[in-house]
């Protein structure tokens, strides 16, 4: 008999945005915002307010989900942050990472789920998960550079 105690799946895409990374930092870091730009998100609460920090919370709603309160774990002021979401069994973690890359910026996102039923959410939706990353990266761009990209 086999057990398993950890269990995890990532789902990661990157992007260039022909942009300066501060810009990009600044649309991406506004995650109040988010639903102005992006489909993949109806609603995000903000439970403090200002720049986000170490310690930050907000409760998102996205389509066909259910709705999560993520707080911020760490931090990269201008470059990066990682918040989690919790769920009976599971840990959701979203990576937010931007960087200089010649005369614009490259963004990474990823969705790393753990846990027994973490396991079974990645598993569930494991489509839509990375077809909400691509499209947020895409839409990113179209936000910051003010024009549809594919």
């Amino acid at each position: 008999m086999c057990t398993i105690w950890y269990m995890k799946r990532i789902f990661t895409t990157s992007r260039h945005i022909d942009a300066a990374a501060s810009e990009v930092w600044a649309v991406l870091s506004d995650v109040a915002r988010w639903p102005e730009w992006t489909p993949t998100i109806d609603s995000v609460r903000r439970f403090d307010e200002g720049p986000l920090r170490l310690g930050s919370r907000a409760e998102v709603r996205q389509p066909r989900l259910p709705k999560a309160t993520w707080e911020v774990t760490e931090l990269v002021a201008g470059r990066s942050f990682t918040w989690e979401a919790t769920g009976p069994g599971m840990r959701t973690i979203g990576r937010h990472e931007v960087v200089a890359d010649g005369d614009g910026a490259l963004v990474t996102l990823g969705i790393e789920q753990l846990g027994p039923m973490g396991a079974v959410a990645a598993w569930v939706w494991r489509g839509l998960t990375q077809r909400y990353i691509e499209l947020e990266a895409s839409s990113l761009d179209a936000r910051v550079t003010g024009h549809a990209s594919a």
